[in-house]
């Protein structure tokens, strides 16, 4: 999966980083790697499941899509 993100500089220095596509998903670094890095892992645990989501006991079909 590709995605678009938005690096700025902080006031107080470093970076913050966001993912436009995924309201809400921003993360911040004191370096553009560690800025990246972060936004990755954060990008990574937006779109992780959360069990409970869907409960067990319903009659739903899960299947994995890459996009």
């Amino acid at each position: 999966m590709k995605l678009q993100v938005i690096l700025e500089p902080s006031e107080e220095g470093g970076y913050t980083v966001s993912a436009p596509a995924l309201p809400g998903c921003i993360s911040e670094g004191d370096s553009l790697d560690e800025a990246m890095a972060n936004i990755a892992e954060a990008i990574e645990l937006y779109l992780e499941p959360i069990e409970g989501d869907i409960e067990k006991n319903q009659n739903v079909i899960i299947r994995e899509l890459v996009v």
